[in-house]
């Protein structure tokens, strides 16, 4: 009862945005922008960089308010968005952390490379496609249906529901080396 309520209440503010109301369109995004910060975080290279791409994101989503299609749910057009900001926004001279040397070296570096290791987002980032990354974060942290993923991705629910099952065993091979790795040093 709630949800269509929800609906029913985001679908005015839609329209009352393509009115012109901008006050309406601040409500709008309300609900979506500490999510499509923290979606923007994983993948940006910085906190300033993710800003940015939230901040294009939403003044595209008020510039083309009237090509939105009623028939999508508006957080996936929202995400569609984000993702075309976050890769204009991506810096072609950014260094990865793995790429900056030796890690033995430096103590930092080291505790930083352990902390990488045992993240499971870093990991998935480290491992997985751009678009398998996405789908997964959409599904497991945004908590998106995969019918939606599918329309943020442009790709087939098929290729979404392959993909996140790709993704998943992945990680879990990662983990489960990592993890044999691991006792094997404990044990000499």
């Amino acid at each position: 009862m709630q949800r269509s309520s929800n609906v029913s209440n985001e679908s005015a503010l839609i329209e009352a945005a393509r009115r012109g109301s901008a006050a309406a369109f601040t409500e709008l995004v309300a609900a979506y922008r500490e999510k499509l910060l923290r979606f923007l975080l994983t993948r940006s290279p910085s906190f300033a960089d993710a800003e940015d791409a939230l901040q294009d994101t939403l003044i595209n989503a008020y510039r083309y308010l009237n090509s939105y299609d009623p028939r999508w749910r508006f957080s996936t057009w929202l995400y569609r968005i984000a993702i075309n900001s976050a890769s204009r926004a991506r810096r072609p001279d950014t260094v990865e952390l793995d790429e900056l040397g030796d890690e033995e070296s430096d103590p930092l570096r080291q505790c930083i490379a352990d902390a990488n290791r045992e993240n499971l987002w870093l990991t998935a980032r480290r491992l997985l496609s751009e678009e398998v990354y996405t789908a997964m974060w959409l599904r497991y942290v945004e908590d998106m249906s995969v019918k939606d993923i599918s329309a943020v991705l442009e790709r087939s629910v098929s290729w979404t529901k392959v993909n996140l099952m790709r993704g998943r065993k992945t990680l879990e091979g990662e983990f489960a080396n990592t993890a044999t790795e691991e006792k094997s040093k404990a044990y000499g």
